[in-house]
């Protein structure tokens, strides 16, 4: 049953042919998130920065045919590589999912004309996009404006603890990208703030909602270390480049961690992502 699930949804993606296995350990990955999540079918589910819409379609997919999906990203339609968002989210539109879903990009949560009213839908899903911020503030402003708008909500995120050596790699490349990050004024970087999951549960709760059910989940299958890593050894140079006063020091720094990173991947065969870390708040 889960296999027909699975191919379902994967069907239903842009990357369903050129990338396809790498899209099924993707949707299998959200398919556990929204399991845990226990969101029904019916059910009016926003999700904040949807991305390419690959947790978009696993929602889409539980809610059903009498439940609707809105997907918002502060991103453009140009935006992401190899397929950008707007053909991602375009073909996932014309999809037998798409009908259930709405999308709107080019969208600021924090923007003072943008709102819904209160207790719009029935899940706030805020999911692998907390480290694209630029601030700790930033995250607690949207979970205050997120709060009125839904009854439960939906976190996942990254979890910075490693729990086996093989992760050790994936954290080093966030914890690098995140120190050159904090030098710059603008950024598109995958990692912009590192947050622990204890930032996320002090944040949520600041931001007035109540943590109920917790979960670290293992997905080691996942391709995200392996991308973190090759993005930080290749791009190093032109990511320190783009920094504003940095310290010379702090830039030897960064630049010896990446050559521990290299050495770390070379002389170790097993490299995993790090587990995820989620949790569902009232």
């Amino acid at each position: 049953m889960k296999k027909d699930i699975l191919e379902t949804i994967v069907s239903c993606m842009a990357t369903h042919q050129e990338m396809s296995n790498i899209q099924k350990v993707q949707t299998e990955h959200r398919i556990k998130l929204v399991e845990f999540w226990g969101i029904k079918e019916g059910s009016r589910v926003l999700e904040i920065g949807c991305g390419q819409g690959d947790t978009t379609a696993v929602l889409a997919y539980f809610v059903g045919e009498t439940g609707f999906v809105q997907g918002i990203d502060v991103a453009s339609g140009d935006y992401g590589a190899p397929i950008t968002l707007g053909d991602s989210l375009d073909f996932l539109k014309k999809s037998k999912l798409g009908k259930q879903i709405k999308i709107d990009l080019e969208t600021d949560v924090l923007s003072i004309d943008f709102d819904y009213p209160e207790n719009s839908f029935d899940y706030i899903v805020f999911s692998h996009c907390s480290w694209y911020l630029s601030s700790f503030e930033e995250l607690q402003r949207i979970m205050e404006k997120a709060k009125r708008w839904g009854k439960q909500l939906c976190f996942a995120e990254w979890d910075a603890r490693v729990h086996t050596i093989e992760q050790y790699p994936h954290l080093l490349s966030i914890q690098i990208q995140a120190q050159y990050e904090a030098f710059k004024q603008d950024s598109e970087s995958n990692v912009r703030t590192l947050f622990t999951p204890d930032d996320l549960k002090k944040i949520v709760e600041c931001a007035g909602w109540n943590v109920l059910n917790e979960e670290i989940i293992d997905s080691s299958e996942l391709q995200d270390g392996v991308w973190e890593i090759d993005k930080v050894v290749s791009d190093i140079e032109f990511e320190l480049e783009k920094t504003k006063d940095m310290p010379v020091k702090m830039k030897e720094l960064v630049q010896s961690e990446v050559k521990l990173l290299q050495a770390f991947v070379e002389s170790h065969e097993v490299v995993k992502p790090l587990s995820v870390y989620s949790f569902t708040a009232s």
